[in-house]
This record gives structure tokens, C-alpha cells and sequence, in this order.
């Protein structure tokens, strides 16, 4: 049975990182979470045949979360889905931290190895169950989304994070009188998880999302030591290697470093780059808007967080159905820090059918700019932020954006003039070419989706 059980986790091992790589690109990430969902199933299979189980608490528990996962994954809102993700994150740390302390009193005499492994799944657990909490309440704007500062912050961090360590080495030094040692780590790992997002702003949270799943994954891993199990191991040293991978894309697409975004407190405070803005805003109308749209034969829809808020990505579709029946071509421009989570324009759009060939990337479209008739800007702020590349005064020189002030015309579709996540004044709404359309982004999409059906 042994043999069987380890054959098991060997394919479920294999699964995971077949499913893993297709999810790298839109075609294939539909599939790719269907291989890492049956890998997970045979793993979890594959583990209750192990001797010595109480199959009662596992029947129990296998009823309560099939239950809460169904209802999650049938109510939840597409919108939501920053919110349910950090949450996600946060109960994979919780089972982390659980084992981990379980584990210890199961056995308090645990050898170095699974000694170091109890306490990283315990600290690094409680670390990501408190930080998810806190970014997940961030996201449904149960606190504010601004980051929240104080003096002696990085101190009291650097002062908790040092006394967590040295209490780790004497718990691995004196495993077995040290169950104190655990219970006050534990605290300080939560204590530490609020204390590390707390700083942290909106424009941020893609990469602290990003950075929170590869912990879950590394306490997993942890736990994986501590208990001896293969696949569990594999499971989480994948996802915290990939959750660390994309943090680093998410900062190399920011332009910033990790300790940047974890330490800066980026968009406390409004500020307007290193002058005055310059220009005159320009309303228009959707009908106006209309006559633009009807003569362009190159169209490029920027979509950002306000679209999500506006639940406009069908109607946006509705639109750009219509453009290319009218001869344009669309494409969708997908920044990768647009929105709250990694990939979450990607997903909106999937639910409204785009077909992923219309989606593309900001240096698939930057060099050819010019030639686009009209860029329209659909609640995207800081991602299309002009002093990124031309004020070195701006906190965001240096990002990459996307260049949409350079395409022929640019609609930015916005309810006000308020600056985006990083509280940098934009420039692009003061540009000559640009037309700015007040209001909610769907209603506006729909008024033009009606003129077209008018015509």
C-alpha cells in the first residue's frame, strides 16, 4: 500500500506541474487548472489511505469545505475575486500553521530538521493567515485601502521579525521544553502580518497577493517536512517558487524593488509629480465619442480597477464587436499590475468571451503606438500615467506603461479627475489628444454601443 501511495503522489507531483506551466498562458489556463485540481484530488485521495487515520474528523471536514467551496465559487462576484484569492491565501497558511503546531504536539521532541520545519510552517503560516486577512480587508474596503503609517513602523517590523528568529533558534535547540517558545512565535507571526500590509496601499496589492500565495506555498512546504509528506512538499515548494516569481515579474512591471512596495507606504499622500500640470481637460460626450469611433479603423481598449467596479467588461465586448463589424481592429492592452490581483483584467474579460488572440501586452503595442486611431482608457489610472516616462520628479518614473497619450485619440472613461492608487496627478487627461468621458464607465459603453445600433 505504501509503494501504491508514493506512486500516487509521484503522479500527482507530475500533474501539478504540467497543470502549473499551462497556466502560463490564456489558452491553455482553463486546462491547466483542471490537471493541478485532479493532481490535488489523487493527492488527497491517495493521503486517506494512509494507517491510523479518524476518518470521522476527515468526513466532517471534507462535507463543511466542499459545502463553503461550492457556495464560494457559485456566488462569489467576478469583482470579488482579489478579495476571495487573499482569502484563499490565508486559509492555506492557517492549515499550515495548524499542522505545524499540531505536529509539535504530536511529537515535542522532534529531531533539528522537523524542528526548523514546525517553526517555519507556524511563523510563516500565521504570517500569511493575518496578512491575507488584512489585504483581503482591504480589498472589500473594510478598512482603508491607503497605507497606513506610523512612526517607528520599520523598527517595531525589524524588532518583532529579530525576536521571532531568536526564538526560533532556541526552539530548535530545545525542542522538547519549548511549547511556550511556539505559542509567542505564533503570536508574533500574526502580530507580523498585520504589522507588514498594514503600509501597504492599493496600487501594491497585485504584488502583495502575488507574495502571500508563494508563503502559503512555502508554509505548506514547511508543513510538508515536518510531517513527511512527499507530495506535500512538492505542492508547496511549487507554489511558493511560483508565487516568487511573479512578485519579481510584478516589480520588474512596476520598476520598483520588493523592499520598495513591502516598506514605502506608496500613495499615502496625493502628490503632483515635481510641477504643476499643464493643459486644459477636455469633455466629451458619448455621442461626440460616437463619430470618433464609427471613423477609426484601429481600436486598443485599456482596461484598469474601474472597469471591474463598473461591471462593464460585457458591454465593453458588446462594443468591440461592433467596431470590428464596422472594419477596425480591436485589441485588449493588459498591463500586468491592472487591477488588484495578477491577471485580474484577464479574467474579466474571460468571462465575457474575448477571445485571448485579442489579448495583448504593452510592448506588443507601445512601439506602434502612432498608428492607433483610438486608445480608450476604461478606469485604468496609474498604468497609463505619462509621468512614468517624462517627469523624473514623479514617483513613477520609471514604470513601464502603457503610451496611449501618443495614439491619435484617447478616450479616458472616469467618473472624476481623483488620481489612481498612487496618488500621482495624471497628466494624460490634460493632454491635447486626450477626451475625457465623466461618468460610470458602463453607462457611457452602453451609450455608445446604442449609437452604433442607431446608425
Amino acid at each position: 500500500m505504501t509503494t501504491l501511495i508514493q506512486l500516487a503522489y509521484l503522479v500527482a507531483a507530475a500533474l501539478f506541474i504540467f497543470g502549473l506551466k499551462m497556466l502560463g498562458r490564456a489558452q491553455t489556463a482553463r486546462r491547466g487548472n483542471m490537471i493541478s485540481a485532479t493532481a490535488m484530488l489523487i493527492a488527497v485521495v491517495a493521503t486517506l489511505f494512509l494507517a491510523g487515520l479518524d476518518y470521522t474528523y476527515i468526513i466532517i471536514g471534507l462535507i463543511v469545505g466542499t459545502a463553503i467551496g461550492v457556495f464560494i465559487a457559485r456566488t462569489v462576484k467576478m469583482t470579488a475575486m482579489p478579495e476571495m484569492v487573499a482569502l484563499l491565501n490565508g486559509s492555506g497558511g492557517l492549515a499550515s500553521m495548524l499542522v505545524g503546531w499540531n505536529e509539535y504536539i504530536r511529537n515535542p521532541h522532534a529531531d533539528p530538521v522537523t524542528a526548523i520545519s514546525i517553526f517555519v510552517a507556524v511563523v510563516v503560516g500565521a504570517v500569511t493567515t493575518t496578512g491575507s486577512a488584512m489585504a483581503w480587508a482591504k480589498l472589500s474596503e473594510k478598512m482603508p485601502g491607503k497605507p497606513i503609517l506610523f512612526s517607528a513602523q520599520q523598527l517595531a517590523n525589524a524588532a518583532i521579525l529579530g525576536a521571532t528568529l531568536i526564538l526560533g533558534v532556541l526552539f530548535v535547540l530545545f525542542p522538547g521544553s519549548s511549547y511556550a517558545l511556539l505559542l509567542i512565535f505564533l503570536v508574533l507571526g500574526l502580530a507580523l502580518g498585520v504589522l507588514a500590509v498594514l503600509p501597504i496601499g492599493g496600487a501594491d496589492m497585485p504584488i502583495v497577493i502575488s507574495l502571500l500565495n508563494s508563503y502559503s506555498g512555502i508554509a505548506g512546504a514547511a508543513a510538508g517536512f515536518a510531517i513527511g509528506n512527499t507530495v506535500l512538499v512538492v505542492a508547496g515548494s511549487l507554489v511558493g517558487a511560483s508565487g516568487i516569481i511573479l512578485t519579481q515579474i510584478m516589480c520588474k512591471a512596476m520598476n520598483r524593488s520588493l523592499a520598495n512596495v513591502l516598506f514605502s507606504g506608496f500613495g499615502a499622500v496625493t502628490t503632483s509629480s515635481s510641477g504643476p500640470v499643464e493643459g486644459e481637460v477636455k469633455a466629451m460626450t458619448a455621442d461626440d465619442a460616437y463619430y470618433v469611433l464609427e471613423a477609426a479603423s484601429n481600436v486598443i481598449f485599456v482596461p484598469g480597477y474601474g472597469m471591474a467596479v463598473a461591471q462593464a467588461q460585457h458591454v465593453v465586448k458588446e462594443l468591440a464587436d461592433l467596431l470590428e463589424k464596422n472594419g477596425a481592429e480591436v485589441r485588449y492592452v493588459i498591463h500586468p499590475v491592472a487591477g488588484r490581483m495578477p491577471g485580474h483584467m484577464n479574467v474579466l474579460l474571460a468571462e465575457a468571451n474575448v477571445p485571448y488572440e485579442q489579448l495583448v501586452e504593452p510592448e506588443d503595442v507601445n512601439p506602434t503606438m502612432e498608428m492607433v486611431d483610438v486608445a480608450v482608457v476604461i478606469g485604468a489610472n496609474d498604468v497609463v500615467n505619462p509621468a512614468a516616462r517624462e517627469d523624473e520628479g514623479s514617483p513613477l518614473y520609471g514604470m513601464p506603461i502603457i503610451n496611449v497619450d501618443m495614439a491619435r485619440t484617447c478616450f479616458v472613461l472616469k467618473r472624476s479627475m481623483n488620481p489612481g492608487f498612487s496618488g500621482v496627478e495624471n497628466p494624460l487627461f490634460y493632454k491635447p489628444n486626450t477626451r475625457m468621458l465623466f461618468g460610470d464607465a458602463k453607462a457611457t459603453l452602453g451609450a455608445l454601443v446604442a449609437e452604433f445600433k442607431d446608425a
